[in-house]
């Protein structure tokens, strides 16, 4: 038992505070009222406002508690969760507001963890943490009502997966799954996909679903890369062009990036960096000769032709090797 003169006024998710009704029929009621909930180190109520008050009114000095500790953030939570189940639940838009003041209090617990505490369902708590949080600073690991810490998006844990297993390619499950932050079970998936020469990433999170076209945009950026169609491929997602022309140009460069067999190798990513540093002079050349000193013009010239012998070479190497590989036609 404490003293009803030691405890503090709740910070109550009720918007309209307490409903003297309710008050009343609790003053009426015969029998001992359950025990409220406090936070021991504020002693604020978490939950039991109207009891307290019902307490005051038939003269008793003292009410019956359940302690808790934990931080005032958490003790919020915990009146919320009481509340939604409680004899006189929470409407509405009371929940909606204390999702808002959750999603903020508490970024890494899932919508269906915070749904669970407000009694609203996993996408209305979305739409609230849209509306409320800034996307960009939310942890991109969300931990869910079994205690689990998972990825907000898939996507990066495969992409630093596919790193580790590039320079690592005998790292065990557990250990590249607790580098990149997934299941193991998703490690061995990344694993598959870069032994068939597959992006790591799943299809769902970068092509569009069955049965919907592709953005304008991509597909005239590959049809004026290639001369000619994107069309699915029995060996990789749809969009994935094995076969471009050695002209195709920056856009060409563009797709060359998004292949997972140059950039999850050692010989791909040193040959898309050497391309990189050519499209950059592709988009500055303008600006980059009119400032140069002068003095260094006629060896930069110089250089320069030496570096376009060189990649004159490598192409006609690269065609001479593609002429090799590519079956000869019918």
């Amino acid at each position: 038992m404490v003293p009803v003169e030691l405890l503090l006024p709740a910070d109550s998710p009720r918007i309209g505070g307490e409903i003297s009704s309710h008050v009343q029929t609790l003053t009426e009621t015969a029998g001992i009222l359950p025990p409220i909930t406090v936070h021991r180190s504020t002693m604020r109520i978490i939950d039991g406002m109207h009891r307290v008050r019902s307490a005051i009114l038939r003269g008793e000095h003292t009410i019956r508690v359940n302690f808790f500790d934990g931080t005032e953030q958490d003790a919020f939570v915990l009146g919320v969760r009481l509340n939604v189940g409680h004899g006189l639940p929470l409407t509405l838009a009371e929940r909606r507001s204390a999702a808002a003041r959750i999603v903020v209090s508490h970024p890494q617990w899932s919508d269906r963890a915070i749904a669970s505490a407000t009694g609203l369902s996993p996408k209305t708590v979305g739409e609230v943490r849209k509306r409320t949080v800034d996307a960009a600073h939310q942890p991109l690991v969300r931990v869910g009502r079994d205690g689990r810490a998972r990825p907000l998006n898939s996507e990066r844990g495969r992409r630093l997966a596919a790193e580790y297993l590039s320079a690592n390619p005998e790292g065990s499950l557990r250990e590249v799954a607790k580098f990149a932050g997934i299941s193991p079970e998703t490690v061995r998936d990344v694993r598959e996909k870069l032994r068939r020469g597959q992006d790591p990433v799943l299809v769902r999170h970068k092509f569009p679903a069955a049965g919907k076209s592709a953005p304008r945009e991509t597909r005239q950026e590959a049809g004026e890369a290639t001369g000619r169609k994107v069309r699915k491929t029995r060996n990789g997602p749809p969009g994935t062009l094995h076969h471009l022309p050695p002209k195709a140009g920056r856009q060409a460069l563009a797709i060359l990036r998004k292949d997972p067999s140059l950039r999850f190798t050692e010989a791909g990513r040193f040959m898309l960096r050497l391309l990189d540093a050519q499209s950059l002079y592709a988009n500055r050349h303008e600006q980059l000769i009119d400032t140069l000193p002068e003095h260094a013009l006629t060896a930069l010239s110089e250089a320069a032709r030496e570096c376009a012998a060189t990649w004159s070479e490598l192409a006609g190497r690269l065609e001479e090797r593609s002429r090799r590989v590519s079956p000869a036609p019918r």
